[in-house]
């Protein structure tokens, strides 16, 4: 089998570097790239389509959407591509590019021509609240709240400089105007009607990701216990490669970092037994399953490719 061509459309950025760092030793694949000087010149750009199976788009939202109409320009449509920008993940003609979403999802991954890489928090809120909406034992009305925090380098170039250079502080809680534009994504796969209270927050380290939500289990239907939730998610994720429900008994901390290099996803139901009251947790690198991680994840499934990463077994 001939490798496959991978043009990466913004390969300078955090994402793209990331990107091209874990298929540069892999012999499927082939990465094609516009000189340095010529990253903007739609004409260079357009060639190195051409001449590609996938581009994956790591630019800004309308910077992307600009790429996909210069694809679409080419002849018989241009190559497949990954949209790694917030631009098409709810747009119409594009398939959600997280596979554990349902048993169906990785087969539409894989005839699709346009693929959403998904965002880093979603992949945290949705990987909690799907199977459990599915399961009926959240409604998807109901009022929740997500709470978050990330490594900075999910904040873009102003952003890392800032606290690279010592200049941001250890800890801001930001879109405290409650319209972050992560929202449309999570209510959509999340299965979600009423839309939830997202409260994210960036932390004085490079990468790495919590994604919460605490649940009064005596206001939910039929009352449900911290362990039906757990069942739940442990029977929807059996057998997956990169998510794994971990048992939170005996954990009373947890921090962001222990998955950054990874495309691994860890989700926990903490609980109190004297108390109707659970927290759901989601831990991620926002680097790797949240962005550069996924979008390899979905090359792989798009081509029909076997995992790279071993499976991963987690410990509480």
């Amino acid at each position: 089998m001939a490798p496959i061509r991978v043009f990466i459309d913004g390969e300078a950025g955090t994402t793209g570097l990331q990107i091209r760092d874990r298929l540069a030793n892999r012999s499927e694949f082939r990465l094609l790239s516009v000189d340095p000087a010529r990253r903007k010149d739609p004409a260079a750009r357009a060639e190195a389509m051409a001449s590609a199976d996938v581009a994956v788009l790591c630019l800004p939202d309308e910077a992307a959407r600009e790429a996909v109409a210069l694809a679409a320009s080419l002849p018989g449509g241009g190559p497949r591509l990954l949209d790694a920008s917030t631009a098409h993940r709810v747009a119409e003609g594009w398939v959600y590019g997280f596979p554990e979403l349902s048993s169906d999802q990785p087969a539409a991954i894989a005839q699709a021509r346009r693929v959403a890489n998904p965002g880093c928090y979603p992949t945290g809120a949705i990987a909690l609240l799907r199977p459990l909406v599915d399961a009926g034992l959240i409604p998807p009305d109901f009022p929740l709240t997500i709470n978050a925090v990330s490594g900075y380098s999910g904040g873009g170039r102003a952003m890392i400089e800032a606290y690279e250079k010592g200049k941001a502080p250890p800890f801001e809680l930001y879109a405290l105007g409650l319209e972050h534009k992560h929202l449309p994504e999570i209510m959509r796969y999340a299965g979600l009607s009423r839309r939830p209270i997202f409260v994210p927050s960036v932390g004085n380290f490079r990468q790495g990701m919590l994604v919460s939500i605490p649940l009064h289990l005596d206001a939910l239907p039929g009352r449900p216990k911290a362990a039906d939730l757990e069942a739940v998610l442990a029977a929807h994720y059996r057998g997956s490669t990169y998510v794994s429900v971990v048992a939170a008994d005996g954990l009373a901390r947890l921090e962001p970092e222990a998955l950054n290099g990874t495309n691994r996803l860890e989700l926990f139901v903490f609980r109190n037994a004297a108390h109707p009251h659970a927290v759901l947790v989601a831990r991620l690198d926002n680097l790797g399953k949240g962005a550069s991680g996924a979008a390899v994840q979905n090359l792989e499934t798009m081509f029909g490719l076997t995992a790279a990463e071993p499976v991963h077994t987690a410990q509480a």
